[in-house]
């Protein structure tokens, strides 16, 4: 191309110059402008380029002015909000190693070269557990698509055994659902479907699904997603597994509040019940995943109600004494 139609993309380099190049620390002079854009083969005069730093002010570009020096001020992303979305991406347990670096490296573009250099520094991946299903992004993907089309999702779903290797269930053959909604637990990524054939919402681990494709079919159930609240749905699982839906009694020592505002919100009622102790009744999942969360506590919490929870936490405690009681000393 030559320089002459070069041109045309001046404002577009000296736009990307400014907002990789320069922040309030790191200023840059006219002099320096003009010699990035001729390394471009652009050649540009001052007068040109004070027009052209207007031009991006009025499409939105806070460029300051300082002492003959220019630097961009704020920006759509700032550096905390940038760090919190490198956290969230490092902390998450669904997204691989390779994809983390990759997201990483895009969040990294939003900032200026030196601010990159105080993300970078606070990257600690290399000990995380990380997803090993490297397709996950496509399958979110194509998700999406049956979602915003309307259309039933066939797809294989499958565990791991011993050996690291893929044990795909109902011997590989195809599940069909309705998709509704993507949500996270535990560190996880969950499909919310509805299974025309049980007629309930079912949930699926994403990085769990594989041979993900759009069918032609329409979706149904959307009655019974429609009387799902999403929030107080996530409140009542307990690691996204299936059970009966209860309202159980709870009775938990005081120094365990926020522990219970963190699980089921602030909305949840609190009865004190003496001095160390207070109770709530919550509609939970009932699972061995919510008697493992209760036992966590110890003594400090336990379920007082319904009877027949209660009975079935009692067979919980006993068949995990059981285990341990076969061991010699």
């Amino acid at each position: 191309m030559a320089r002459s139609e070069r041109q045309k993309l001046k404002l577009l380099y000296l736009r990307d110059y400014l907002l990789r190049n320069t922040d309030e620390q790191h200023p840059v002079t006219m002099k320096q402008i003009i010699a990035y854009l001729d390394q471009n083969d652009i050649p540009a005069e001052r007068k040109s380029i004070y027009t052209d730093i207007e031009m991006l002010r009025t499409y939105g570009m806070d460029i300051i002015q300082e002492s003959g020096n220019y630097y961009v001020g704020s920006r759509h992303f700032e550096i905390p909000e940038l760090k919190l979305l490198v956290d969230s991406v490092q902390s998450s347990k669904f997204i691989t190693y390779k994809k983390t670096g990759s997201l990483i490296k895009k969040i990294e573009e939003m900032a200026s070269i030196y601010e990159a250099q105080l993300l970078n520094r606070q990257v600690y991946v290399a000990n995380r557990i990380k997803s090993m299903n490297e397709s996950i992004y496509y399958n979110v993907d194509e998700i999406y698509n049956g979602i915003a089309h309307n259309k039933k999702i066939r797809f294989r779903y499958f565990e791991y055994t011993i050996s690291k290797e893929r044990s795909f269930r109902k011997d590989g053959s195809l599940y069909e659902v309705s998709p509704y909604a993507l949500t996270w637990d535990d560190e996880n990524y969950y499909l919310v479907a509805y299974d025309s054939d049980a007629e309930i919402i079912k949930h699926y681990r994403v990085d769990k699904m594989t041979d993900i494709s759009v069918t032609e079919q329409i979706r149904d159930g959307k009655e019974h997603f429609e009387s799902l609240d999403m929030g107080t749905y996530a409140k009542k699982v307990f690691g996204m597994f299936s059970g009966k839906e209860q309202t159980v009694r709870l009775r938990v020592a005081n120094h365990l509040v926020g522990a219970i505002l963190d699980r089921f919100g602030k909305d949840v009622s609190i009865i004190p019940d003496g001095e160390e102790h207070f109770t709530i009744s919550v509609d939970v999942i009932v699972s061995p995943q919510f008697f493992g969360w209760v036992s966590g506590f110890g003594p400090d919490a336990v379920i007082t109600g319904p009877y027949d929870v209660v009975e079935q936490m009692h067979r919980h405690i006993s068949a995990i004494n059981e285990q341990y009681q076969s061991f010699e000393q």
